[in-house]
């Protein structure tokens, strides 16, 4: 079933009513509401990108609790076995959430597995809150391609670092425009960028810029597929990635370079941080 324009409106109007005096909820059920349980959303997205391409049950660090609730929930909801429920967002628990996704009417991008907003805090109701919640915003067009507000924040303070215009090649939610692409630009938080007239010593730096804000990024070479020189990034935590945007992610925090051979980063090394995660530094 596909939303109507006015379906988000009205699933968040549902659930906020379901937390106050419109479902009856006296002061004391209120009260008590504050008192439950958060989920980390932040923490939650991330273990959802990385667990999934993990070849052990490693958790990831500091999402324990947080997936914990999640899964709670969806076993709860008889969208997950009880074995499953392991503090570990792998693709099992990531194919429930989508699930439950879809039980909320949601599709495509909405129903890809990754807490959302208005998903994740339907889940909790009246189990848990949700705090250091995020979203990839609107869709802007920056050069003559679409992206998201939250990808546009974080390639312009990518820019200011450098000190120097990034020019868009391809942007994001191009469904199926980019064969080669293998599907990551069909959802949001990803951008081809031209390196035309740079250096290798620019490129690195660019690549490093990217990455030092929140992205995960690579140079990409006609040596590595049918497609010329280039920078690709992709947003760590943007909540409307792909699929295939999602394994990317994962497979930079593992030490690898994101293609599908999975071979080593070639890229520099930073401290790999979330868009949110930079701006608190």
């Amino acid at each position: 079933m596909k939303l109507p324009s006015c379906a988000p409106t009205l699933v968040a109007a549902a659930l906020l009513a379901s937390l106050t005096g419109a479902s009856g909820m006296s002061a004391a059920q209120a009260a008590d509401a504050r008192t439950l349980p958060s989920v980390n959303m932040e923490a939650t997205v991330k273990a959802a990108q990385i667990d999934p391409r993990r070849s052990d049950d490693t958790l990831t660090p500091g999402a324990k609790a947080d997936v914990l609730l999640v899964e709670q929930a969806l076993r709860d909801r008889h969208l997950l076995d009880a074995k499953w429920v392991d503090g570990y967002f792998g693709s099992t628990t990531v194919a429930a959430f989508a699930k439950f996704q879809k039980s909320l009417g949601f599709t495509g991008l909405a129903a890809n597995g990754l807490p959302g907003k208005m998903s994740l805090t339907g889940l909790g109701a009246g189990r848990f809150g949700v705090t250091h919640v995020i979203g990839p915003g609107a869709r802007a067009s920056v050069g003559g391609v679409v992206i998201d507000t939250r990808t546009r924040s974080m390639l312009a303070e990518a820019k200011r670092l450098l000190g120097r215009d990034l020019v868009l090649l391809q942007g994001s939610y191009n469904r199926g425009g980019d064969p080669t692409s293998a599907g990551t630009h069909d959802g949001g938080g990803v951008v081809d960028i031209s390196v035309k007239g740079m250096s290798s010593a620019t490129r690195t730096a660019v690549v490093r810029a990217l990455r030092t804000v929140g992205f995960a990024a690579w140079v990409r070479s006609p040596d590595q597929a049918d497609w010329p020189w280039h920078i690709h990034a992709t947003a760590i935590n943007d909540t409307d990635l792909s699929s295939q945007a999602q394994h990317q992610i994962g497979d930079y925090y593992l030490g690898l370079n994101g293609l599908a051979g999975r071979g080593p980063d070639d890229g520099p090394k930073v401290t790999i941080r979330t868009w949110e995660e930079y701006q608190r530094r």
